[in-house]
């Protein structure tokens, strides 16, 4: 693949049976790795595994990078840097080890606990959201990874990546957290602002909102991901503050909730659209002052 020197296959240890790791796992296990053990422990992390990873024994961490050439941490970002530091300072690591976290928030710093042990650190995080089935095992091959990792060990990382489905994208590691705000802001802002505009249609009376909202979603993204600003339509886009005030009054009288999300962002895309000169001074600071801050209350 992309002739790129692919690992031998290696053992694989999964710590956290989430909704990425055991995907991943199954991607490794699919690629000709052998998943040895797996962290889980709700129930539905263990259910996950059980479908994902079938006959994986499921134990303790430590046991679970004990037994493992390859670790894979799908632990929340916040958890990480613990539990990294506590596997180093009860010898948990093994030189040679490669050690893989899915973070999209740490690159590859917050693995310096292992390179005292000599295991290998690498950044692999899917920019993918997942449901935590085998589904998902589908959505890896339109999948891009961010990889941080170091310069000798790239090599290992991208060949992981393109084994599992993906394409690998370096990341650098002082560029991580810029990388990872960006998917967040795109994504799960995404869900957000689609879960409102459906709330305010049933409230007026539409039955089912995906109807009329998916065709216009995904022309909007699908032009703002080829034109970027230049996709901008819309009342905000040609300054219509008569609209834009009314809007904000029917979204006071259904779901004031709704209308700060709705005054915050057409504030966002009003400065936009002023930055690129798609909107004048001049039909801007109106429709600035309706989204001021007596408009927020």
């Amino acid at each position: 693949m992309d002739g790129i020197e692919h690992p031998a296959r290696l053992t694989v240890g999964v710590v956290g049976a989430g909704r990425v790791g055991a995907v991943l796992g199954a991607a490794l296990a699919r690629a000709g790795h052998r998943v040895t053990g797996a962290y889980a422990v709700s129930d539905a992390s263990r259910a996950r595994a059980e479908a994902l990873l079938p006959g994986v024994p499921v134990a303790d961490v430590a046991t679970v990078v004990a037994g493992a050439e390859l670790v894979v941490l799908a632990v929340p970002d916040d958890a990480l840097p613990h539990l990294v530091a506590g596997l180093a300072a009860t010898g948990g690591w093994q030189a040679g080890q490669i050690v893989l976290h899915t973070s999209g928030r740490h690159g590859t710093a917050v693995l310096d606990p292992v390179r005292t042990h000599h295991a290998l650190p690498l950044a692999v995080h899917p920019a993918m959201t997942f449901i935590g089935t085998a589904m998902d095992l589908q959505r890896l091959t339109e999948c891009a990874f961010g990889v941080t990792a170091d310069e000798p060990l790239h090599p290992v990382a991208e060949a992981l990546v393109l084994e599992m489905g993906g394409t690998p994208v370096r990341v650098p590691e002082e560029d991580r957290l810029a990388y990872h705000a960006a998917l967040a802001h795109g994504a799960n802002h995404l869900v957000t602002l689609t879960a409102e505009a459906m709330q305010v249609l049933r409230a007026a009376g539409v039955e089912e909102p995906r109807r009329i909202l998916a065709p216009l979603m995904h022309a909007a993204l699908d032009n703002a991901l080829r034109t970027g600003d230049a996709a901008l339509t819309g009342p905000v886009a040609r300054g219509d503050v008569g609209t834009v005030e009314a809007h904000l009054r029917e979204l006071d009288r259904l779901a004031p909730e709704v209308r700060r999300t709705y005054v915050a962002l057409a504030r966002a895309t009003a400065l936009r659209a002023l930055d690129s000169g798609r909107l004048s001074p001049q039909a801007a600071e109106p429709l600035l002052g309706v989204l001021g801050p007596t408009f927020l209350a």
